[in-house]
């Protein structure tokens, strides 16, 4: 259950939440936090900054320490190992206390100046308010194109846009109840179910700063990009499964065509190499549908699991919420 957010009657600003997933991100965590403060400083007094440490190695949980000595609005907690961005993300949302609720990466590539416009729409009356990417001068062509034909297959499939959608988003204290409390799948997708969930939305534009060197690399390397969109998929939409009988009765149309064409023409299909490429694609066209079916067979088990989400090490200035 979320923690109760208990309004004082004599403050007038709602509260704000920042949640910050981190995974190895101890060299640029200070001055991240101190670029997040700062710009919430200019919004409103009353903010917090929770802090998800997803398991890392190095010493983001201490610089998460030794900011809250600082800044005790600073919060934080140390998952038990890497349990994912996606994880990182609901523990962060689980502990917020912030009637608006705004998520962001850890690497800056999410840039903070541009809260107050976000802050702005959900005064306007939006429930979520995304931000959306207008340029990408930080990744390289390849990462762009495939982000985009996930984004297009996506929607197509889904029927929920994601056009150059990002994580960086604001989102009210409804929707984050509902996200938390009345969504409870494993296989999550944040992008997503913030659309899903409907309410009224307004968009934000902002450009991707190139990345600094001592910013690092990603970690959204192609092989987990692939799995987290193939998980993201079939978490959203049935269509692909269609694709199945689909497929059979394009083999058995071609095999089809390809005897009339014989009989017509009077010749036989014959040669080791035609009859190669039908068994080549005959076996491929079987294995994609297995690949597909696999996938889904692989969400129910790790919804049946009905493992929690995430496990909690340690937290610092948070109340102990126990994942469902």
């Amino acid at each position: 259950m979320l923690p109760l957010f208990e309004e004082d009657p004599l403050e007038t600003e709602p509260l704000i939440s920042v949640v910050i997933p981190a995974f190895e991100e101890g060299r640029l965590l200070g001055v991240t936090l101190a670029a997040v403060a700062g710009v919430l400083q200019g919004i409103s007094d009353r903010f917090e900054i929770v802090v998800v440490d997803d398991g890392s190695t190095d010493d983001t949980f201490a610089q998460i320490q030794s900011a809250h000595r600082v800044d005790p609005r600073i919060k934080g907690l140390r998952l038990s190992r890497r349990f994912g961005k996606e994880a990182a993300l609901l523990a962060g949302l689980r502990h917020a206390q912030g009637q608006a609720v705004i998520t962001l990466d850890a690497d800056l590539q999410h840039p903070p100046e541009i809260m107050p416009d976000l802050y702005r729409a959900w005064c306007a009356g939006a429930r979520i308010v995304h931000g959306i990417k207008v340029s990408g001068r930080s990744r390289n062509r390849l990462h762009g194109s495939l982000s985009r034909l996930f984004n297009t297959v996506f929607t197509r499939l889904s029927g929920f846009d994601l056009t150059m959608a990002s994580d960086y988003k604001l989102l009210d204290r409804q929707v984050v109840r509902i996200l938390v409390e009345q969504l409870p799948e494993r296989s999550r997708f944040m992008r997503g179910l913030s659309g899903w969930v409907g309410f009224r939305q307004a968009s934000v534009p902002f450009a991707v700063p190139a990345r600094l060197p001592e910013q690092g690399h990603s970690r959204w390397g192609y092989g987990i990009l692939t799995v987290y969109a193939l998980q993201s998929i079939a978490a959203f939409s049935f269509l692909p499964l269609a694709i199945i009988p689909l497929l059979g009765v394009l083999l058995w149309m071609a095999a089809l065509v390809l005897g009339g064409w014989g009989w017509l023409a009077n010749q036989a299909i014959s040669g080791v190499t035609f009859l190669g490429m039908i068994i080549l694609f005959s076996s491929g066209s079987i294995l994609l549908g297995l690949g597909i079916m696999s996938q889904y067979l692989a969400n129910m088990y790790r919804e049946l699991q009905h493992r929690p989400p995430f496990l909690i090490a340690e937290t610092i200035g948070l109340t102990a919420v126990t994942p469902d």
